[in-house]
C-alpha cells in the first residue's frame, strides 16, 4: 500500500505502550519501524538498559512481525566532559543498545548531535572534537555488533541545530563511517533548505526523516511538532534532490506531531504515508 522503502517510527505513537504501538503501525499497512529510544521523548525502550530489558523489548518487536531500519537512542550529552565511571555507565548503555539493534535485526543505531543546547560546553570547535571523537568511536563498537552508526547529525534543538553546524561536524567525521540522518523538520525549523541539505551531504546520507515544520521568525522559534502538509517544508522538492542524487536508502515517519489528537493519529499517519508515497 505505501511504498516498500516508507517506514513509520515508534515515536509517533509514543504515547501508547510499545506492543500497541506496533500493533497500530503495522495494521495502518507499514511493513517497517524505526524504535525509538529517546528518554523523555519515547519511552518504547527502558532507559535502564539491561540484558533482561533488551530481550524483553525484542521479543515484542519480533512478535510484531515489523522489520527494524534503526534504533534511534541516547548515551548523554556527546560534548559532555565526563570522569571515568560516567564513561563507563555511557559504555554499557552503548553496549546494550547495540545488543538490541543486534537482536532485532536493525541496520543501524542513531545516535545525538550533542547536547539539547545550542551553546557549546567549553567551546564550539571543542565540543565538535568531542562530539566526532564520540560517534566515530560508537561507529567502531557498532560494527562489533553488524550493526552502523548513524547520527541526525542536523538537530534544531541540540549543539548541531543548523546547516553551518551540521556541516563543521560532517567535516570531522570524514572518513569514520558515521551515516547522515537528514530530518526534514529540523532543517526547516532551522531556516534551512532541504534542497541545500542533500547537496552538501548526499553521498553521506543513509537515514531520512519526514516531519513538517515552520522555520522561526521575530515572533516565535521554530515548530517542528506539524503533520505533514501543515508546515513549510517542500517535501516535492526535498524527495526529488535525493532522488535525483541517487539515494537508495530509507525514509521514516517521525510523526512527534501536536497538530492532531491521539485518536486523530492513526489516519494523519495514513494520510502522510499515502503523500510522501506519491513523492517518493
Amino acid at each position: 500500500m505505501f511504498h516498500p522503502r516508507l517506514g513509520c517510527s515508534s515515536i509517533s505513537f509514543r504515547h501508547q505502550e510499545l506492543p500497541e504501538a506496533l500493533r497500530t503501525i503495522a495494521s495502518l499497512g507499514f511493513e517497517e519501524i524505526d524504535l525509538g529510544a529517546l528518554p523523555g521523548v519515547c519511552d518504547h525502550v527502558p532507559y535502564g538498559l539491561d540484558a533482561q530489558a533488551v530481550e524483553a523489548v525484542a521479543a515484542v518487536v519480533r512478535e510484531s512481525g515489523l522489520r527494524v531500519r534503526s534504533v534511534n537512542g541516547d548515551i548523554g550529552d556527546l560534548n559532555a566532559v565526563l570522569d571515568a565511571g560516567a564513561r563507563d555507565a555511557r559504555e554499557r548503555h552503548l553496549g546494550m543498545l547495540l545488543a538490541l539493534a543486534s537482536e532485532i535485526g536493525a541496520k543501524a543505531l542513531v545516535l545525538p548531535c550533542g547536547a539539547l543546547d545550542h551553546t557549546p560546553i567549553r567551546s564550539l570547535e571543542a565540543d565538535l572534537d568531542t562530539v566526532a571523537e564520540q560517534l566515530s568511536h560508537a561507529a567502531g563498537r557498532a560494527t562489533e555488533y553488524g550493526a552502523e552508526l548513524w547520527t541526525e547529525s542536523l538537530h534544531y534543538f541540540r549543539l548541531c541545530w543548523n546547516t553551518e553546524r551540521a556541516q563543521l561536524l560532517a567535516d570531522r567525521l570524514a572518513g569514520s563511517g558515521v551515516g547522515v540522518v537528514m530530518d526534514f523538520s529540523h532543517i526547516v525549523a532551522s531556516g534551512g533548505d532541504p534542497v541545500d541539505f542533500v547537496g552538501r551531504f548526499a553521498d553521506r546520507i543513509t537515514h531520512v526523516h519526514l516531519r513538517d515544520a515552520e522555520p522561526a521568525d521575530v515572533t516565535r522559534p521554530g515548530n517542528i511538532n506539524l503533520s505533514i502538509g501543515n508546515g513549510a517544508a517542500d517535501f516535492g522538492a526535498g524527495l526529488a534532490a535525493l532522488r535525483t542524487a541517487g539515494y537508495t536508502g530509507h525514509f521514516s515517519l517521525e510523526l512527534e506531531t501536536r497538530d492532531v489528537t491521539h485518536g486523530e493519529r492513526p489516519a494523519a499517519a495514513a494520510k502522510a504515508a499515502s503523500v510522501i508515497t506519491d513523492l517518493i
